[in-house]
This record gives structure tokens, C-alpha cells and sequence, in this order.
């Protein structure tokens, strides 16, 4: 096939932005997407190999918040075109430009992907934050918008992941022995009432007339 352009070839752009911003805001939009990517697939993975009783939660968790992400990269996909620049694409080139890493082959504890989803989506927030900063000095209003809407989002899905990594949940019955958790409660601080857990009964009393 015939090339029309070169990948580091700057087009020009209609919205008057200079060279020298758009190549600097280009620079910091290709590593976003190639970052975006990266998640997308790991969520994409978590998706599709989800196992347990929270199943159906779960999946449908992880389809939203790969849905998400991949509304988001293209979005900054679509603005590096603005800029007069060509979106990184092929996969081994996004390899060298993610700041974050996909975990490796092979099926983890969910509370141990999570975590790791909830890390790099960490990690992305803080890098976001960078390059709203750098657009806002450029005078590149409409790129810190769009980076700005993808970092609110961003933070959400951070924050939701914490919720479903907290301890009052569904594994504790799963990794717990109902006996523990009454050993437990029997040995509350004297004077202080134990509070019903998982495996708990209370006791039924009866008052004689």
C-alpha cells in the first residue's frame, strides 16, 4: 500500500493552534491513548473471565467501565486529528508509549485484578492532571476540557472500584468460617454488646406471664 503520510508527519490544523502546541499536546495525547488502550483490554479481560457469586455484578461492572474508557480514547483519538496529527495505532508502538502496564497472561484472584485496575486507573489521573496543566499553559482550552471530562470519569471509576474492594462485602463469607466469626464475637470487650455478623444467630427469649 502507498502511504500518504508519515506517522510524525503534522498536517496543520483548522482551530489555530500553533506547531509548537500542537506538537506538544499531540505528544501528551498519543500516550493517553496508548494508556487507554492498555486498560481497555485489561478491563476486556476481567470481563470476560469473572468467576464467582458476584458474577453478574461484575460483569456488567467491568463492561461499563471498559465501554467508558474506550468512549475516551477515542475521543482523544479524534482530537489528535484536529491537531494535524496522525493517533498512534499499531499495537507494538502503544506498547512503547503506555506509562501503564497490562498485567500478565493468565487468571488472578478478582479482588487482585481489581486492585490492579484500580492502580492504573490511579496512575492515568495523574498523569491526566499533567497534561491538563501543560494544555491550560498552552492555551489550549478545548484539549484541557476534553482531558478535564476523561479525568472526572476517570476518578469515578477509581472510586467505585474502592467500593468493591471494601471489606463489608460478599467475600468475607467466602474466606471466613462461620465458627470464626462467632469465636469472634464471643470475645468482645467486656460490658460492650457484640454486633450480629455472618453466621451469627440471635438468641430467642421468652418472658413468663
Amino acid at each position: 500500500m502507498e502511504k500518504l503520510k508519515e506517522k510524525s508527519e503534522y498536517d496543520g490544523n483548522p482551530v489555530g493552534l500553533s506547531k509548537d502546541t500542537a506538537t506538544k499536546m499531540a505528544s501528551e495525547l498519543d500516550r493517553h491513548l496508548a494508556s487507554l488502550i492498555t486498560l481497555y483490554n485489561q478491563y476486556h479481560k476481567h470481563h470476560w473471565v469473572v468467576e464467582g457469586p458476584q458474577f453478574r455484578d461484575l460483569h456488567l461492572f467491568l463492561e461499563e467501565h471498559y465501554t467508558e474508557v474506550h468512549e475516551q480514547y477515542d475521543a482523544i483519538a479524534e482530537r489528535l486529528t484536529v491537531m494535524g496529527y496522525c493517533p498512534t495505532c499499531h499495537p507494538a508502538r502503544q506498547l512503547e508509549l503506555t506509562y501503564i502496564q497490562h498485567e500478565e497472561e493468565g487468571v488472578f484472584r478478582i479482588r487482585e485484578m481489581l486492585q490492579k485496575d484500580m492502580e492504573d486507573e490511579k496512575q492515568i489521573v495523574v498523569e491526566l492532571r499533567k497534561s491538563i496543566k501543560l494544555a491550560f499553559q498552552h492555551d489550549d482550552f478545548a484539549t484541557k476540557a476534553l482531558l478535564e471530562g476523561i479525568l472526572l470519569k476517570t476518578e469515578d471509576r477509581c472510586h467505585h472500584i474502592e467500593h468493591f474492594l471494601g471489606e463489608d462485602s460478599l467475600s468475607i463469607g467466602l474466606t471466613t468460617k462461620p465458627e470464626d466469626i462467632l469465636e469472634e464475637d464471643t470475645q468482645a470487650a467486656p460490658g460492650k454488646k457484640a454486633p450480629l455478623r455472618a453466621g451469627t444467630k440471635k438468641a430467642a427469649t421468652k418472658t413468663k406471664a
